[in-house]
């Protein structure tokens, strides 16, 4: 299944997708266990910086041989891709999916990129997502400024995007003062809309709120910095206690801790 209409069911069912960046094998390895031992899907993403960290043409060999040799329904996804050469790039060594993120601009200009996107995804009949509003980054003012119904049914309808990551309250990074999703925004957006709407920034959100999220009309949610933090910090307090140099035998105990979250946010997101 593609998985556009993989998000498309999700839309109509009050489902959701959990899509996991990974950065190495290590980090892959565990979100791929994580979904192996759960038997629930989800989406693998891919940084631009992770990308360039690996090269495209092994991390997409690595993230299609893993999802093989774990047997598990994984789709593949450019996170943030706001190089448009990049993006092309991706689309073309055969994504399930690409992100293009020019919501930084202008929004006539975040319109105009991502029309040109869609078209060029268009005959590779993959999904794409955008963003509208301001969700903010690592190391940006995580100042709320929620996307408005009017504007994302304006903004999907002028660029023919599959999902669409809105502004609700989140950010990426772990945050400053307790996250309050704006549930009903959530559902104002959902109603005017046919895109799949993508929650990024879920690191830190409690789980009821998630939850709440989903049945609202939320079908992606982005996990990536408490995977870092959860495979770092682990891995730091093994190499205090070691002095093993045997990277195969140390590494593995922050795959564990890291898989151990991520099957636990598996089962908060698929709760029915």
């Amino acid at each position: 299944m593609k998985l556009q209409e993989k998000l498309a069911l999700n839309k109509n069912n009050g489902a959701a997708l959990l899509a996991t960046n990974f950065y190495n094998f290590e980090t892959l390895s565990a979100v791929l266990t994580a979904a192996r031992d759960t038997g629930f899907p989800l989406i693998l993403q891919l940084s631009e910086s992770s990308i360039k960290y690996m090269g495209l043409k092994v991390a997409v060999a690595l993230a299609r041989s893993a999802i093989s040799q774990y047997g598990v329904t994984a789709w593949l996804h450019l996170d943030h891709g706001q190089d448009l050469d990049l993006v092309r790039s991706c689309i073309d060594a055969g994504f399930d999916s690409v992100m293009i993120d020019a919501s930084e601009k202008p929004l006539e200009e975040n319109i105009r990129i991502t029309r040109d996107i869609v078209a060029y995804a268009a005959p590779h009949d993959i999904n794409v997502e955008a963003e509208l509003g301001y969700i903010s980054k690592l190391g940006q003012d995580q100042k709320m400024i929620y996307t408005q119904p009017d504007e994302a049914q304006a903004f999907v309808e002028a660029t023919g995007v599959n999902a669409l990551a809105v502004a609700v309250g989140s950010a990426h990074g772990f945050y400053k003062n307790a996250p309050e999703l704006q549930l009903e925004l959530i559902g104002k957006i959902n109603s005017v809309t046919d895109a799949a709407l993508v929650l990024h920034g879920s690191s830190g959100i409690p789980d009821d709120q998630l939850q709440k999220a989903i049945k609202l009309g939320i079908t992606k949610i982005n996990l990536a910095t408490e995977i870092k933090h959860t495979f770092m910090k682990s891995l730091q307090t093994e190499l205090k206690t070691t002095d093993n140099i045997d990277l195969r035998q140390v590494f593995p105990v922050a795959t564990e801790a890291a898989t151990e979250l991520v099957a636990k946010k598996l089962r908060t997101i698929n709760f029915k």
